[in-house]
């Protein structure tokens, strides 16, 4: 999953010699967080919506407070960017830009292309959405975690289990991370399920697995095994 698949694009910019009044119009207008800046058509920084509550802020201090262009003290976006902006290139994937957020500790990057050109925008908000879509969050139905040998045939004997009792799975995810050496965990989120299959469901799953735990989240309950 590349990242100039799911970056916001394109990306609003502002120039370094905009006013910091009209970018923070522009911030509120577009209810983002964060602005390329630009000089000549390349990237020389960012600004961000912290920085310009810290530049209102410190001008309210010295009692520059009557109005928006008094707020900020008529100074431009120049003043209070951060220069030498990371950037994410836009054949990234997305667990490399997660690495570089948290390498950096920043909450969002420019995307470049190969020739160094803002082609968008990326943030920790596309991420989380990105998350919520793999695990199939908000359509409801069942997130079952279980425990299975790590060894071939492994994920798949559960997931014709599921499929034998009417499921319809969404999502798979697989990681042997916090799981015992030997093992990997499965999280499977699966639909069409009726009550009286589910309880066999279970049942047998048990016999071949561990399950660890299961949300129902039609009705809203959780299990735990």
């Amino acid at each position: 999953m590349m990242v100039k698949n799911w970056m916001s694009q394109p990306a609003i910019t502002v120039d370094a010699d905009t006013l910091v009044e009209d970018a923070d119009s522009l911030v509120k207008r577009h209810k983002i967080h964060m602005l390329p800046v630009m000089q000549n058509g390349r990237l020389v920084g960012i600004v961000t919506e912290r920085d310009i509550k810290i530049a209102s802020g410190s001008a309210a201090t010295s009692g520059i407070i009557e109005g928006a262009r008094d707020l900020f003290g008529g100074i431009n976006v120049r003043a209070i960017m951060t220069p030498e902006a990371v950037t994410v290139p836009g054949n990234y994937t997305l667990e490399e830009t997660v690495e570089t957020f948290l390498i950096h500790r920043i909450s969002g990057a420019p995307v470049v292309d190969q020739q160094q050109q803002v082609i968008g925008v990326i943030t920790k908000s596309d991420l989380f959405q990105l998350i919520l879509i793999l695990t199939g969050y908000g359509k409801k139905g069942l997130q079952l975690a279980i425990t299975v040998e790590d060894m071939s045939g492994s994920i798949k004997s559960i997931t014709d289990i599921i499929r034998d009792y009417g499921g319809r799975i969404s999502t798979i995810l697989s990681t042997s991370e916090r799981a015992d050496k030997g093992y990997r965990n499965l999280y499977i989120r699966v639909f069409d399920i009726d009550q009286p299959s589910l309880q066999h469901l279970k049942e047998i799953i048990t016999k071949r697995a561990t399950l660890l735990y299961l949300v129902n989240y039609d009705e809203k309950k959780r299990e735990w095994f």
